[in-house]
């Protein structure tokens, strides 16, 4: 009877364990980032979205980053595989593939949040966009971009005129576009090789955008910098899932992941551009880099390189099926809606 009973007990003992351990199991949403580890994206944009998800599935599904699971140009690919289940992808990495994409990119002369763009970016995608089926293979959780990408050269620049011939650092997309425009030879190096590029003189400056001041030490080697409002450009980013995750995973937590993606994910991203462009600034001026705003006289001439340069894009891309004068009205109309909400701020987690 002795020997019955604590069998019993032990039965009981260990079905209450695997219960507790069932309850308490994790799906886990492995996140491949190729920023480095102080880059806003690894210390405010994941810890976030992790909180985010983990509050909506009740501790259900977490995220675990996972750095240097291959460079940047691979991402698509990294995800698409199931290596990861998830990353950030930046667009005009893969040239040829994305072209609905550049729709952010254009200058548009006028002054708005990264935030803000985002969330309009993000609408747009889904409504307009997503039709041309560039990101197969892949979910898009998030569409993002950068802040307004300036012009940072060596030598002081006060005019479009004084960046012919030289030779500036650019990444594909429309940036591209403006810097055949402007007469200027195009240099393809990473972010994180212009430092050494503009010291050793390979480059003369470089198109970044405004955080690259601090994260990519750009103050140092090439502290003038020429701007206009809006930026030269933005830059596209997306956030991607593999589609056979959600198989792991309840139909609840799908919906529960999704509620917290889509526009707040978007924002998110946005939001740490912003951040990041504001910290980049301060540090510049800091260590004496200058700021010129270009001439009014100059912004016209951006104004027709910019008309030449969305025809040519409208052309391309409705070839894949998009109205590109719809979809960038919509766009706009996105983002004075955008400006209007309520922002991020307050719900972001910083590491």
């Amino acid at each position: 009877m002795k020997i019955t009973n604590r069998l019993m007990i032990g039965a009981v003992a260990a079905f209450g364990v695997s219960l507790g351990a069932a309850a308490q199991a994790q799906e886990t949403i492995t996140v491949s980032t190729w920023g480095g580890p102080n880059h806003g994206v690894n210390t405010i944009v994941w810890p976030t979205w992790k909180a985010w998800i983990e509050e909506a599935t009740e501790g259900r599904v977490t995220v675990e980053v996972v750095h240097d699971m291959g460079p940047p140009a691979a991402q698509m690919e990294i995800v698409a595989d199931g290596i990861a289940d998830a990353s950030w992808i930046f667009h005009a990495h893969m040239a040829g593939r994305f072209l609905a994409t550049q729709l952010p990119e254009f200058p548009t002369f006028e002054e708005f949040s990264s935030e803000d763009a985002a969330a309009a970016y993000w609408h747009t995608h889904q409504e307009h966009l997503a039709q041309a089926n560039e990101h197969r293979g892949v979910d898009v959780l998030a569409m993002g971009v950068h802040g307004p990408g300036q012009i940072f050269t060596r030598s002081q620049v006060d005019s479009l005129d004084d960046l012919r011939g030289k030779r500036l650092r650019v990444g594909g997309g429309v940036m591209s576009g403006l810097a055949d425009a402007m007469g200027v030879t195009g240099v393809a190096v990473p972010p994180t090789g212009v430092y050494e590029a503009a010291s050793q003189g390979v480059v003369d400056g470089a198109m970044l955008t405004l955080e690259s001041l601090r994260s990519f030490r750009v103050a140092e080697v090439a502290p003038h910098t020429l701007t206009v409002d809006g930026g030269f450009y933005r830059g596209s980013f997306a956030i991607v899932m593999n589609p056979l995750f959600w198989d792991q995973i309840s139909p609840e937590d799908r919906e529960a992941i999704e509620s917290v993606s889509g526009e707040h994910l978007s924002r998110l991203f946005g939001y740490m551009m912003d951040v990041s462009d504001e910290s980049g600034v301060e540090f510049g001026k800091e260590r004496g880099a200058t700021f010129t705003e270009v001439s009014e006289e100059d912004i016209e001439k951006l104004r027709g390189v910019t008309e030449e340069l969305i025809a040519n894009w409208s052309s391309d891309v409705a070839d894949r099926g998009i109205d590109a004068e719809t979809a960038l009205e919509h766009f706009r109309e996105q983002l004075a809606l955008a400006a209007e909400s309520e922002g991020i701020a307050d719900r972001v987690v910083r590491q």
